[in-house]
């Protein structure tokens, strides 16, 4: 007894100081010369400014709901308390301030992303190995990095819909007044990530999907006949128990509070500042504003050179130039850039929002096989339900791989991923690839999730299979991040990196 207590506490002890190393990176490579470049940078444009516009009480027309504008002014107006981080200054947002004063909070937030997703992928499987790598690869995705050194809102977009999942899965294997904080704080999650943009609603979405599918199972397991019989056979295909099969235990109150009640009322709440500032139009003005000001917008090059098609986000096809100069050393200093090398005469500085390209595409393959291994278990499944002994069902087993309750991850990673994905199949404005973001964590959860199970395997084959994974996803990272920090590349060292004509 002493023994395995030891061995818990010295496995948990590692994975520990695991997941602090994989927060330090992330943390470290945020704020890195994060006033690096003194400008605002793509949708900074907008959200910024917005930001800077909620505390100086200006008036302005905002095309998303306004919680991640909230949230940048509370950096900006802490920011410029701060005694460091003041090497450069510009008024592009409507006051003089630092890059670093809209910048660090975005920076901050972003660098717990990997923690919350190694978090996730716990609470799905309780395995130490499988929350480590599922952190660890979500901090080497590069358009995480980026999107989280500059005042954009796509990080809380995903952080608050992520929390949520996660806050009601850890609500099922609680009871009480801890069962409700946890169903409250899911709530709040969900309708955060809505209040930062209408498409924060895949999270709760994709939530709903599997609740329906929990209840479908549920529906037909509870009609197969003889309760015992039922019973015996369900303890021959379940050899553990996923807490998405516990969803269904929740009632109908606590569903209907945490699911829609809390969400629409932390929505309408987050309004609260933005009408005190701008009362016109009115709340539900405003939804129906937005609503048309997206509706109006068209696609294809002419609107935005970056539009990107919805099918191609899985591959990375076309990803965006956030910012893009060629740089001189003619001895005159440019305020926008920071020095250059010495006994350099011209290098870019390109920042490109674009995932880990290995991650990306081993991350779309480990879903194509998620999702092929879940179409035959359910043919599997279907086929034994007719079964009506143990013995018949027992001799299925070696093909019911893997176990049920992995299973129900499996179901979990492809509802969310198609959630986060599908409904932008009927959009017909300028879409981009930042909005694959919350898909991209679900992908990203499954190749977690076959590296593990390879790592663990006992055919050599397969282990080395998880072992290059791994190098490759961190030594794409390594490659490709001069690109994703804004570093100074010349020509060459620039092209070698654009792999794809459409990446430039």
């Amino acid at each position: 007894m002493k023994a395995k207590k030891k061995q818990f506490n010295k496995s948990t002890l590692v994975f520990c100081l695991g997941m602090l190393g994989v927060f330090l990176m992330s943390l470290s490579l945020r704020f890195w010369e994060l006033e690096r470049f003194n400008t605002l940078v793509f949708d900074e444009v907008y959200y910024a400014k917005f930001a800077n516009d909620y505390l100086t009480k200006t008036p302005f027309f905002n095309a998303h709901p306004p919680l991640s504008q909230y949230i940048i002014a509370i950096g900006i107006a802490i920011g410029t308390h701060l005694p460091f981080g003041k090497t450069a200054v510009n008024s592009m947002a409507g006051s003089l301030l630092s890059p670093w004063d809209y910048r660090w909070l975005n920076a901050l937030t972003g660098s717990f992303i990997p923690l919350v997703v190694g978090a996730l992928a716990y609470q799905l499987l309780r395995r130490h190995s499988y929350a480590f790598l599922a952190a660890l690869f979500a901090a080497c995705d590069g358009l995480f990095l980026v999107e989280s050194r500059y005042a954009l809102n796509n990080i809380y977009l995903v952080l608050f819909g992520i929390l949520g999942q996660l806050f009601i899965l850890k609500s099922v294997e609680a009871e009480g007044k801890k069962r409700w904080l946890w169903l409250i704080l899911a709530g709040i999650g969900f309708g955060a990530s809505a209040a930062i943009k209408w498409n924060g609603l895949w999270f709760l979405f994709g939530t709903y999907l599997i609740l329906i599918c929990g209840w479908a199972v549920s529906f037909i397991q509870g009609n197969k006949g003889d309760e015992e019989q039922s019973r015996e056979i369900n303890s021959a295909l379940i050899p553990a128990e996923s807490p998405l099969q516990k969803l269904t235990q929740l009632s109908f109150i606590e569903v209907s509070l945490s699911l829609a009640v809390i969400p629409i009322l932390v929505y309408s709440i987050s309004w609260i500042p933005h009408l005190h500032l701008n009362p016109t139009p009115n709340f539900w003005q405003m939804q129906t504003e937005i609503l048309t000001y997206h509706q109006r917008i068209k696609s294809g090059p002419d609107v935005h050179p970056y539009c990107s098609a919805w099918y191609g986000w899985p591959l990375m096809l076309r990803p965006i130039v956030y910012f893009y100069k060629t740089a001189t050393n003619n001895g005159q200093p440019d305020p926008v850039l920071p020095a250059l090398p010495a006994g350099v005469n011209q290098v870019i500085f390109d920042v490109h929002a674009m995932g880990n390209p290995f991650l990306w595409w081993l991350s779309t393959l480990a879903l194509v096989l998620v999702i092929g291994v879940l179409v035959h278990r359910i043919w599997v499944w279907l086929q034994t339900r007719s079964q009506t002994s143990v013995d018949a069902i027992e001799q299925q087993r070696p093909i019911l791989f893997p176990p049920t309750a992995e299973m129900w991850m499996a179901l979990y990673l492809v509802v969310n991923w198609a959630a986060n994905l599908l409904p932008w199949v009927k959009v017909t404005r300028c879409v981009f690839l930042y909005h694959y973001m919350g898909c991209s964590v679900y992908a990203t959860l499954a190749l977690a999730w076959w590296t593990d199970r390879w790592l663990h395997s006992p055919q050599t084959r397969l282990r080395g299979m998880g072992v290059t994974i791994i190098f490759l996803v961190l030594g794409a990272f390594i490659f490709w991040m001069p690109i994703y920090l804004g570093l100074p590349l010349s020509q060459m060292e620039w092209k070698i990196r654009m792999w794809l004509p459409s990446w430039v």
